[in-house]
C-alpha cells in the first residue's frame, strides 16, 4: 500500500471486505475454526490463522514474540496522531465501560458500547476508512450522567480538573458534527491542513506555511533526499515561529518509543542471522536519534535482508493520513514466510525486467535496469498501529524513490489475511445480488480468490516499483493527489499484466480466461459496489476508493464508443457488463501510460484533473440503489481482525520452552487488555 510519495502498502483489496467464495469456518485439526468474532455498526471483526507457526524453531518463535510486543508498545501513538483528543476519549469511555454500575442493558449504554468499539477499531473518533467523525448514538445528557456516576477516581482527569470540566471539554469532540469533522482532507479549494483534524500539525499552522517550511529544507540537486517531515509534528509556536517536534527517545512519544526499543533489543538476541540483527539495531538507532538519514540506512539494510524467514515492519511508515503525504502514521506487522506460496511471487520478481520492458508506458519513464525486486507471500502473526484492526493485504517498501531506484524494494502478499476474508464470507449472497449473470459468478467462483492474490502480487511487487521519476522532479509534486495516483498506477499495472499471455506461460494463471474474474470484480467494485462504504450524500474521499473509481470510470467513459463496458438493467436493478475484455485491457494500458507520465513528470494539474473529474463525485441515484440492495443482504462493508494471543510456555526453572498461539480472545477482551497493558502516553501530547 503506498500512501504519499512512492507507495507502500495496500489496504483492503478490491472486494476483500465485500465478497467471498469459501466457508465461514475452516477445519483446524479436528475442531472448526470460527472466523467471525464480533459485528457492530458497519464493521465485522474476524480472526485469522497462522498456519506453520508451530513448525518454527523456538528462536524464531521468540523473535516473533518480542517483535509482536514491540508492535503493541506503540499502540497509543497512532491514536494521538489521528487526533488530539483520541486518547482522552478512549480512556474516558473505557472507564465508563468498566466502572458504570447502572443499567447496562438500556439502549443508551448499548450505544455507548458501540461507540467505544468504533473508537477502538478506528484508533480514534473518525471512521477508519471514510475519515468522517462518527456520531454517538447516546445523548450528551446520558454521557454527563455516566461520568458523574463513575466518579473522579476512575476518570482520566488532568490536575485540578473535575468530572464536570471533563464533560464540558469532550462535548464538542463527541457531539458537535462541525468540530474536527474530518480526520484528513485531501482535495478541494481550501486549506487542507486546517480542514484536517489529525494531529500531525498544531498551533494554527496553515498549508502555505507547511509547504514553505519544507520547501526551504529541500535541495533540488540532492539525488538521495531524506523523507522530510516523516517522523515529526510541525507546530507554530505562540511567537509565530515554526518548529518540528520529532518523535524519538527523549522527544515526542518517548514514553512509548522507549518501550518499543526495549522489546526490539530483546528481539535482537533471537535474530536469525547477522543481517537481521543489524536491521533491528539500525531501527533502534533511528528510534533513539530520530535522524532521517539513519532511517534511510535502516530501510536499505531492511530491503537487502532477503534471507531471513521472519520479517517485520515497525515504525513511522505510511503517509496517507497526512493531507500533504509527508508525515507517517505508526504501524507494525510481524510475519514469517509462506515458502510454498512464495514460489508464485518469486516467478514474478525473477521476471521483473521483462514486465518493465514490455510495459505500455513511454520508454522515457521506464527503468533501464530493475534492481533488487524481491517478493514473497507471508503469514502474519501480529498486527499493530495503522495495520490494526483493519489491515493491508500487501506491502511494498521502502517508500523513498531513490532507495527503490538504487537498492530495490521488498514486496509481500499477506495470504493468511486474504484467506480469512475469503473463508469468513461464504454464501453471503453478494455475487448473486450484484454480478450480472451466472457466467460472471462462475468466473469469480473458479478464479476470483487466486486472481485477487495475483493482482495484489503484481500491484505490490512490480506496480509500485515500476517506472521512474525524471531527474529534477520533486517526489512531492503531486501533493494531496499523490496517494490516489500512486495506487492507481500500481492497480493499473496489475490489471494490464494479469491478462498477458506471459502469465499463462509462467504458470501464474491456469488459462487465458482467468483474468476475466479480476476484471469483472474490479469494474463492478469501482463503478458500483464500493459505494456501500460511503454514506448517502457523501463523495469519495479515501485514496484507495478514489483510485478504483478513477480507473473504472475513466475506462468506462473511454470505451463508450466501442461499448466495451455497459450498464444493463434487470428487474429494475443495474448491473455492470463487460462486452470486450481485450479492449478493456488496452484501455487499462492507455490509462497506465498517462498516470505514469503524470508521476514521472510531476504534472500536478493533469493529476488533479484526473482525480477530480473521475474519482470523487458519486451518482446519487445509483448510490441509493446500491445501499438499498446491500442493506437487504445484512452484511458489513468493513472488516478487521483481532490478533492471536502469543503465550510464553515456561518450565519449572522459568525458562521459555515454547510460544503458543491462542485464538480464543474476543474483540472487547483484546481491546481492554491492550489498553490496560500497553497504554504509556499521557492523554495530551502537545
Amino acid at each position: 500500500m503506498k500512501k504519499g510519495i512512492v507507495l507502500f502498502m495496500i489496504t483492503v483489496s478490491m472486494l476483500a471486505a465485500c465478497t467471498g467464495r469459501k466457508g465461514g469456518e475452516a477445519e483446524r485439526g479436528a475442531e472448526p475454526f470460527e472466523y467471525v468474532v464480533d459485528r457492530f455498526a458497519d464493521l465485522q471483526v474476524l480472526r485469522y490463522q497462522a498456519p506453520g507457526f508451530e513448525a518454527l524453531s523456538l528462536n524464531q518463535k521468540r523473535l516473533l514474540y518480542h517483535l509482536a510486543e514491540a508492535g503493541l508498545m506503540g499502540r497509543d501513538i497512532l491514536f494521538d496522531q489521528n487526533g488530539r483528543y483520541n486518547l482522552l476519549v478512549r480512556h474516558t469511555l473505557e472507564a465508563v465501560y468498566r466502572e458504570y454500575g447502572g443499567d447496562r442493558e438500556c439502549e443508551q449504554f448499548k450505544a455507548l458500547e458501540t461507540y467505544l468499539k468504533r473508537v477502538w477499531f478506528s484508533n480514534g473518533i473518525h471512521h477508519h476508512y471514510a475519515e468522517e467523525k462518527f456520531a454517538p448514538g447516546f445523548t450528551p445528557e446520558y454521557f454527563a450522567a455516566c461520568l458523574q456516576a463513575v466518579g473522579a477516581d476512575h476518570l482520566p482527569l488532568s490536575k485540578g480538573q473535575t468530572a464536570e470540566a471533563l464533560t464540558e471539554e469532550l462535548f464538542p469532540v463527541l457531539f458537535d458534527p462541525a468540530f474536527m469533522s474530518r480526520r484528513t482532507v485531501q482535495s478541494g479549494d481550501r486549506d487542507l491542513i486546517q480542514a484536517s483534524a489529525n494531529h500531525y500539525y498544531a498551533g494554527g499552522i496553515t498549508q502555505p506555511e507547511v509547504e514553505a517550511f519544507y520547501a526551504a529544507l529541500k535541495d533540488p540537486d540532492d539525488e538521495t533526499p531524506v523523507s522530510y517531515g516523516l517522523n515529526s509534528r510541525l507546530v507554530k509556536q505562540k511567537d509565530g515561529t515554526i518548529v518540528e517536534k520529532v518523535w524519538h527517545v527523549g522527544g515526542l512519544y518517548t514514553e512509548a518509543i522507549e518501550r518499543i526499543v526495549k522489546e526490539l533489543e530483546k528481539a535482537q538476541a533471537f535474530a536469525e542471522n547477522e543481517s537481521q540483527r543489524a536491521v533491528i539495531g539500525k531501527l533502534i538507532d533511528f528510534y533513539r536519534t530520530g535522524d532521517l538519514r539513519t532511517y534511510d540506512e535502516y530501510a536499505i539494510q531492511w530491503v537487502n535482508d532477503t534471507i531471513s524467514e521472519v520479517d517485520f515492519v515497525n515504525g513511522f511508515t505510511e503517509t496517507y493520513g497526512d493531507p500533504l503525504g509527508m508525515k507517517a502514521s505508526w504501524e507494525s506487522t510481524v510475519n514469517f514466510i509462506n515458502k510454498e506460496a512464495t514460489k508464485r511471487t518469486t516467478i514474478i520478481s525473477d521476471n521483473a525486467q521483462w514486465f518493465e520492458d514490455h510495459s505500455p508506458v513511454s520508454e522515457r519513464f521506464k527503468k533501464k535496469e530493475v534492481k533488487g525486486v524481491s517478493a514473497k507471500v507471508i503469514t502474519v502473526v501480529a498486527l499493530g498501529g495503522d495495520c490494526y484492526p483493519a489491515t493491508p493485504i500487501g506491502i511494498n517498501l521502502p517508500n523513498a524513490n531513490w532507495i527503490r531506484r538504487d537498492h530495490g524494494s521488498k514486496s509481500v502478499t499477506i495470504e493468511n489475511i486474504t484467506e480469512a476474508y475469503d473463508k469468513a464470507s461464504e454464501g453471503n449472497g453478494f455475487n448473486e445480488e450484484f454480478a450480472w449473470s451466472d457466467t460472471e459468478r462462475e468466473l469469480i467462483r473458479q478464479y476470483g480468490f487466486s486472481t485477487d492474490n495475483l493482482h495484489t502480487d503484481l500491484h505490490e511487487c512490480l506496480g509500485h516499483g515500476s517506472g521512474i521519476i525524471l531527474p529534477g522532479v520533486d517526489p512531492d509534486a503531486l501533493k494531496a493527489y499523490s496517494a490516489t495516483l500512486e495506487e492507481a498506477r500500481a492497480d493499473l499495472f496489475g490489471l494490464y499484466y494479469i491478462a498477458d499471455p506471459k502469465l499463462v506461460e509462467l504458470g501464474l494463471v491456469p488459462n487465458a480466461e482467468a483474468h476475466k474474474a479480476a476484471y469483472y470484480e474490479f469494474m463492478m467494485n469501482g463503478l458500483m459496489t464500493q459505494l456501500v462504504r460511503i454514506e448517502a450524500g457523501k463523495d469519495v474521499e479515501e485514496a484507495h476508493m478514489r483510485n478504483r473509481q478513477l480507473i473504472a470510470a475513466w475506462v468506462y467513459e473511454a470505451g463508450k464508443a466501442g461499448n466495451v463496458v455497459e450498464w444493463k438493467v434487470k428487474e429494475g436493478k443495474r448491473y455492470v457488463v463487460i462486452n470486450d475484455y481485450a479492449a478493456l485491457r488496452r484501455l487499462f494500458g492507455t490509462l497506465l501510460a498517462e498516470v505514469q507520465r503524470i508521476r514521472s513528470e510531476g504534472d500536478f494539474e493533469a493529476g488533479k484533473r484526473l482525480v477530480e473529474d473521475y474519482a470523487v463525485k458519486v451518482d446519487r441515484e445509483l448510490h441509493a440503489e446500491v445501499l438499498a440492495r446491500y442493506a437487504a443482504l445484512h452484511l458489513s462493508p468493513y472488516k478487521g481482525f483481532v490478533n492471536p494471543v502469543m503465550r510464553e510456555v515456561r518450565n519449572d526453572r522459568g525458562e521459555v520452552t515454547d510460544i503458543r498461539l491462542d485464538y480464543t480472545e474476543g474483540y472487547t477482551e483484546q481491546m481492554l487488555r491492550y489498553s490496560r497493558d500497553y497504554s504509556f502516553l499521557p492523554v495530551y501530547n502537545d
